[in-house]
């Protein structure tokens, strides 16, 4: 055993080490952050990594060290009773990061967002209640106009979309406040940072643009199909066909996903599904496949675990969109609310969409919703085969009713 500091120079020393002990193959522990600068050194000098779990390794209690922490994985090794965690090809891995460090973006311009409303209200300027979004056209108008110097409220009631319902005076009224100069300066700075957070967001749709062309395999185009709205948040570029020159198939066609649902569960999975051996790993390494507490042939439990995926939280606000399409897709999700309580039925959605996207990537096969009358008549004739079943082994007969017309 050696021990070494986790400075660059040392981690190469380690490597060198390993090699010159004809070591091929690493076992480590997840921690935090800290093992992914070794794992990628590690990994770039050809040794097969496997990144273990930690409530998987748990040592013996009462003896805890680093040493025997290392000594145990070693002998867990040994036995071959350790798996790596799944971790996508290098080039996904940066994707992911790319379109994580996105929505840390969002979330902070969420926050300027906050600090602008908060400055309105501690003027008493109303905008909000008169204008749905004060961030969106009219709104950044109006706010900038504000900030130059502007206050005569006629004037910037002008400034006001043609969707806008509040006429010029309502919007005027709203905007008679206490013009303070402490507030007009929060305001002004929440707004430049609004503004700041804009423009990396810019610059980070250009390196994802970038880093998606590098992962085409396709050609081609997607199928047009019926329009979405696009999200305001949605990146500016055509994502839809970069996503399939990059996977093959379209995943916007299942109801409920769009560009960047499909997005940020390709970033975190990738579209070489090889490594998970059945549509039912999958689902389990999201953490919406249920759950198999069973002991003496007894289900004690059979709630999903506990996952932070990112992919899986994904695909849990794809599943809510569904309560109110006309799809196949939108009636099950109504099905499993009339069933269950919501979250388990958000849960059983997503792990429907989950199985979709591993159908469609390991098949290459397009999605085609049936509609929602299909689904119904579906249903309607599971439970009438139930019932007759059941009626067969009570010894009576089922006889269906004619219908009026």
């Amino acid at each position: 055993m050696r021990e070494f500091p986790s400075f660059t120079v040392d981690l190469n020393a380690l490597a060198d080490w390993l090699q010159a002990c004809g070591v091929d193959t690493v076992a480590m522990e997840s921690t935090g952050g800290y093992w992914i600068p070794l794992f990628e050194l590690l990994e770039s000098r050809g040794f097969t990594v496997l990144l273990v779990n930690a409530r998987h390794v748990k040592n013996v209690l009462g003896r805890k060290s680093d040493v025997l922490d290392c000594q145990w994985l070693q002998q867990l090794m040994t036995y071959g009773l350790l798996s790596g965690a799944f971790r996508p090809v290098d080039q996904v891995c940066v994707l992911r990061s790319l379109w994580r460090q996105r929505g840390m973006l969002l979330r902070n311009q969420g926050r300027d967002v906050q600090h602008l409303q908060k400055a309105l209200t501690q003027m008493n300027v109303q905008l909000a209640n008169v204008i749905s979004d004060v961030v969106g056209e009219t709104g950044q108008k109006i706010l900038r106009a504000i900030v130059a110097g502007e206050r005569d409220g006629q004037v910037l009631g002008a400034m006001k979309n043609a969707r806008i319902r509040a006429s010029i005076d309502e919007i005027a009224k709203s905007l008679q406040g206490n013009w303070r100069a402490e507030h007009l300066f929060a305001l002004k700075q929440a707004l430049g940072a609004f503004d700041f957070v804009g423009k990396q967001l810019a610059e980070c749709d250009i390196e994802i643009e970038q880093q998606l062309k590098t992962l085409q395999v396709h050609e081609g185009e997607p199928a047009k199909g019926k329009q979405r709205g696009r999200s305001r948040n949605a990146p500016k570029f055509d994502l839809r066909t970069q996503l399939f020159k990059m996977c093959g198939v379209d995943l916007t066609r299942i109801d409920g996903i769009d560009i960047t649902t499909a997005l940020a569960v390709i970033s975190e999975t990738g579209v070489d599904m090889s490594r998970f051996k059945t549509v039912g790993h999958f689902t389990s390494w999201l953490g919406l496949c249920p759950g198999t507490k069973i002991t003496g042939g007894k289900v004690m439990n059979g709630k999903t675990k506990r996952c932070a995926n990112h992919a899986a939280q994904a695909l849990r606000l794809a599943a809510a969109a569904l309560r109110t399409s006309q799809s196949a897709l939108g009636a099950y999700f109504r099905r499993m609310c009339a069933r269950m309580d919501k979250p388990k039925a958000i849960t059983a959605a997503a792990h429907k969409l989950a199985r979709l996207i591993y159908t469609m990537l390991t098949k290459g096969e397009e999605y085609t919703d049936q509609g929602q009358d299909y689904y119904e008549e579906r249903y309607r004739e599971r439970v009438l085969r139930q019932l007759s079943q059941r009626a067969q082994k009570l010894g009576m007969k089922l006889i269906a009713a004619e219908q009026p017309t």
